[in-house]
């Protein structure tokens, strides 16, 4: 079956424990939103970070040529990674291979839950979710890798 990004839900989950940090804290979600931003202004992606920590945006950077458009992106992502802590794209994926309506099955509706990449969880290493890394300006897939790409960086650089 071809799903979107033609991920699977297996190497989705990978993407999510292999980014899987230590500890949290304020200073590590903000040095995460700094990094995305740094990487994104070099590249001079047209997008909108955001970071949510234990339920509380503590980051948001629009970088040149975003959208007013990314904000409601950005909160039905968020809405679906703090539903499932897990990401936007896995969700999608996962709904995909079971020919299921993702939104029926949580009892939500599109207008307020995007299952589109980009929505990114902060876990932990001992299993706790912690919050989100929110991408919204490229498409989907590519929002997704650029999370990825964040935070795998983030973790090798701060080990």
């Amino acid at each position: 079956m071809e799903t979107t990004g033609n991920f699977s839900s297996v190497e989705l989950l990978e993407h999510e424990a292999s980014t899987a940090l230590e500890s949290l804290d304020l200073d590590i979600a903000l040095a995460i939103g700094e990094r995305a931003a740094n990487l994104g202004t070099s590249r001079e992606l047209p997008i909108t970070i955001a970071i949510e920590l234990d339920g509380t945006e503590v980051f948001r950077r629009p970088l040149p040529g975003a959208s007013d458009e990314h904000a409601g992106w950005i909160t039905r992502k968020s809405n679906v990674v703090n539903l499932t802590h897990h990401s936007t794209m896995y969700e999608r994926v996962k709904a995909e291979e079971e020919e299921s309506d993702w939104h029926t099955l949580h009892g939500v509706v599109d207008e307020t839950h995007a299952i589109h990449g980009g929505g990114f969880p902060l876990l932990t290493t001992d299993g706790h979710f912690r919050g989100v890394l929110l991408i919204s300006g490229l498409p989907q897939v590519e929002d997704h890798l650029f999370a990825v790409e964040v935070m795998k960086g983030f973790s090798v650089a701060n080990s």
